[in-house]
Order: structure tokens, then C-alpha cells, then sequence
């Protein structure tokens, strides 16, 4: 199953969304996915203002598994566990999610990700918070639940450590420049990246006002950096979260053999065995 909403949109686009939800002809569910790696954005700053009728999604407990030295800090959830954080926030089988965060589009894009590998209609609100001009609500809303059905994460959308190693993809390394090169190491085992990988950080997707680049622009990006439609494409962060920026903006781009390594450099740099590179070449 593909999704057939494309996986980035305006607020004109949510706006018209929201427009036919309203007349009763398709079913739209706003998700805030607000989050920040030190706890400073979450469901607390959702219940300051979000958008009428969001349901929050907690990005640590809902969007991952426990961390896992051999699956890296956010592992996909169990299937089942995710239709289970779906039903709760009134996912129906039919239903079009928008997500958002307040920051860059990550945390929003993890979540669209995993429903868009799921073949469920889902898309990042380009720009944000920031972009929606009218009121905000402060309740905690709490829909009826949703119906949406456990399905297995499919392997064609997903890449293993192993299949990383293999060379026979682009891998590409969404992380900021400093890490890349390994200059610093915030969180993980070792400084570096992927042998092999190429530097295309996340944020650079986005124009200065955060909202993401127009496709015929990301294309030229991405192709500027080896990727090729004949060749499989694998993308990967520090934990799997900002890689899906990446991801999204691929198949904006219009790109379609992308995968995900979820485990990212969390897994792979806790991983002795595994080569590490430094400086700013691949």
C-alpha cells in the first residue's frame, strides 16, 4: 500500500483538508508531535497551544521502543504497540493524519514515516506551528478510538546495520556537519560516521523561514550528492528520528527507493566490530 497524500504539505493544503472534513467528506486527524531530546518540548507544551482538535503523541513512548544497545536509543516500536498509540489518539483506518511539531519537522516527520511505511494517508504540516494563523486550544483532547489495524513494519522500508555495511546503497548521514566529521559526540558511543556515508544534514532542507524547499530544489540537492533513481538510497541519523526528515524530503523530491536505518549511528557506533570515519569526507 502507498499513501496517496504527498508527504509534505502547505497550510493551504491542510486548510482544504480541513475544509472537506468539515462537510463530512473524508476524516482528517491533526497529531502534535512536539518533542525535543532534553525534555523541553512535549506534551506540556502542547496543553500551552496547539491546534483545535490535535491529539498529542509522545515521540519517547509511542514512536519508539525502549533503547536497545543492539537496536540504538529509539528502535522502532512493536506493531502492535504503535496501532495500540494510534487507536488511542482516534486513528481510523480511513482517516488522513497531519502531523507538526514546533521546531524543524523531525519529530513530525518520524511519525509520518512510520504511518506512510504503514500505506496510511499522512503528512508533515511544512512550517510547523508557526505556520497556523488561527486559534490555538488548550485542552487535552481525548477522541473515541480508532480502528486502525496491527500491520508489520515491511522490511522493504527499512534497512539493517548489515545491509548498511553491504555498500550496494547511497547511504546518506542527516546529522549536523560537526557530527558527521566527528569533531563532537554528544550523546553516542563514538564520534564519526558510516564509511562510505554522505553529509546531508536534515536542517538544510528548509528554507530560512523552516518551511521545507520546493521539490525541483531538493531534487537538484540530492542529486548534487550521488542520488539516483536506479539506486537504492539509505538514511540515517543519530537515532532515527531526524533521518526521516530525509526521507520525506527524498520522496518529495520524487525519489522512491528510500529506506530508513532506525537504528542509525546509536546502533552502529555501539557496535565495536563496526568501522567508524572521520573528517568531512565520506
Amino acid at each position: 500500500m502507498t499513501s496517496a497524500l504527498p508527504p509534505i504539505i502547505d497550510i493551504a493544503h491542510l486548510q482544504t483538508l480541513l475544509t472537506g472534513a468539515a462537510a463530512g467528506d473524508s476524516q482528517v486527524q491533526l497529531l502534535d508531535v512536539r518533542w525535543a531530546l532534553d525534555g523541553s518540548k512535549g506534551h506540556h507544551t502542547y496543553l500551552e497551544g496547539h491546534l483545535p482538535g490535535a491529539v498529542y503523541l509522545d515521540l519517547d513512548t509511542e514512536l519508539a521502543a525502549p533503547a536497545r544497545r543492539e537496536a540504538g536509543r529509539h528502535p522502532l516500536p512493536a506493531a502492535a504497540d504503535f496501532a495500540a498509540s494510534l487507536r488511542r489518539a482516534g486513528i481510523t483506518e480511513g482517516s488522513t493524519v497531519v502531523a507538526y511539531d514546533d521546531s524543524n519537522g523531525a519529530p513530525a516527520g518520524r511519525l509520518v514515516w512510520m504511518l506512510r511505511a504503514l500505506g496510511h494517508d499522512a503528512a508533515v504540516l511544512s512550517g510547523g506551528l508557526d505556520a497556523w494563523d488561527g486559534p490555538l486550544e488548550t485542552t487535552d483532547v481525548r477522541p473515541a478510538a480508532g480502528d486502525v489495524p496491527v500491520r508489520d513494519w515491511p522490511a522493504h522500508r527499512i534497512a539493517t546495520a548489515d545491509e548498511v555495511a553491504a555498500g550496494a546503497a547511497l547511504v546518506i548521514d542527516a546529522r549536523a556537519a560537526e557530527r558527521y566529521r566527528g569533531d563532537v559526540e554528544p550523546i553516542d558511543p563514538r564520534a564519526g560516521h558510516i564509511p562510505g556515508a554522505v553529509n546531508l544534514p536534515f536542517a538544510e532542507n528548509l528554507d530560512p523561514e523552516g518551511r521545507f524547499l520546493p521539490p525541483q530544489q531538493l531534487r537538484r540537492r540530492f542529486e548534487a550528492a550521488g542520488v539516483r533513481e536506479d539506486r537504492e538510497t539509505i538514511v540515517y541519523c543519530g537515532s532515527g528520528v531526524t533521518a526521516t526528515h530525509d526521507v520525506l524530503a527524498l520522496e518529495r523530491a520524487g525519489f522512491t527507493r528510500v529506506r530508513l536505518f532506525p537504528g542509525s549511528w546509536s546502533q552502529w557506533s555501539a557496535e565495536a566490530s563496526r568501522p567508524v570515519a572521520v573528517g568531512p569526507m565520506p
